[in-house]
């Protein structure tokens, strides 16, 4: 279909285009072979009257028309698929569909490899993408790339909804015959010993614990950074280091590797997992009834028994560690 001698179809390969400044991952996300991809970036290139991309160095780089086209392009897709696009009737059990999921390898440990076990026999044709953390998860769903975030509900952008899942508390471990373990640790050992934690991303984004024990005015010596949440248990086996970590993903590893966990000296606020959806895709039938799907999961899993947070100190402490995580990456 044309408008104004402009294939449309030719907007979704731009839109990739201008994010990816690459032919060739361009093309791994459009399912195109690259001499596709290049064809329709030249065809782009001939109506709008300038290359949009040049190679400068060893990198494509966006001209300023280029730039200038991000925004209006993403909107206008936007805009299409949320008032045009009709939504055909939703089955669970026909739908061929893929979903994008952007979760932590905790989140998806602890509640996705249940929940996606649970999905495969009411939804046996449905396809699921589960993508690691970025550096700014937000964006990730703002364009699309993703269906659905599950993260800490800090990180959750007041301009789209979202839905509370379960809450979980942090312990710390470490090796089963690690001495500072063999009774309850003080706050004095805790900060004495070294540690192991995850940060994540290109940006090196600190995790909850990280950043809430920065404001404990001790300083904790961190000898490993890890770049998952699933990579810190190898990580202390045979060692006297520890880690804090979430109870629930504690009690999984601590039932089948050498380690121990106990009591965190101090108090620490628990984390919050909540669950985000585009506001585009409130209509979007297939979404909704995974987001269906994942609650009620989470509800037989973990119920809804945990305490909730004061809402005023809770979006105080969000806005403290949105503001302060930069920070940390060093």
């Amino acid at each position: 279909m044309r408008f104004q001698r402009l294939d449309l179809n030719l907007l979704v390969a731009l839109d990739v285009l201008l994010e990816e400044c690459s032919v060739s991952l361009a093309a791994d996300r459009l399912c195109l072979s690259q001499s596709a991809t290049s064809s329709a970036l030249g065809r782009l290139r001939d109506y709008f009257k300038d290359d949009l991309l040049v190679l400068k160095g060893r990198q494509m780089v966006l001209t300023p028309r280029g730039e200038e086209l991000i925004e209006p392009v993403r909107k206008v897709l936007e805009q299409i698929r949320s008032t045009i696009a009709v939504a055909p009737e939703f089955e669970p059990e026909t739908c061929d569909r893929q979903i994008r999921i952007m979760a932590s390898d905790y989140v998806t440990e602890v509640l996705l490899t249940e929940t996606l076990q649970w999905l495969e026999k009411e939804a046996p044709k449905m396809r699921f993408e589960i993508q690691s953390m970025s550096s700014n998860p937000v964006d990730s769903l703002d364009r699309g790339m993703i269906d659905m975030l599950l993260t800490v509900d800090f990180a959750m952008s007041s301009d789209h909804p979202c839905e509370f899942l379960f809450e979980d508390d942090h312990v710390v471990v470490g090796d089963a015959n690690n001495p500072a373990l063999s009774g309850p640790i003080t706050a004095d050992v805790y900060f004495a010993l070294g540690h192991v934690t995850t940060r994540f991303g290109r940006s090196r984004i600190p995790v909850f614990e990280d950043w809430f024990l920065k404001r404990q005015k001790r300083a904790r010596r961190v000898e490993v950074v890890a770049p998952t949440f699933l990579s810190l248990p190898g990580l202390l086996v045979g060692t006297e280091r520890i880690a804090t970590m979430h109870r629930k993903l504690a009690e999984r590893v601590c039932g089948h590797m050498p380690l121990k966990m106990v009591d965190v000296p101090f108090d620490i606020p628990p984390i919050r997992e909540a669950i985000q959806w585009h506001v585009a895709s409130r209509n979007d039938f297939a979404i909704q009834w995974v987001i269906g799907q994942i609650r009620t999961r989470a509800i037989d899993m973990f119920g809804h028994d945990a305490a909730r947070d004061n809402a005023g100190e809770r979006s105080r402490l969000a806005l403290e560690f949105q503001t302060n995580r930069e920070s940390l990456n060093g």
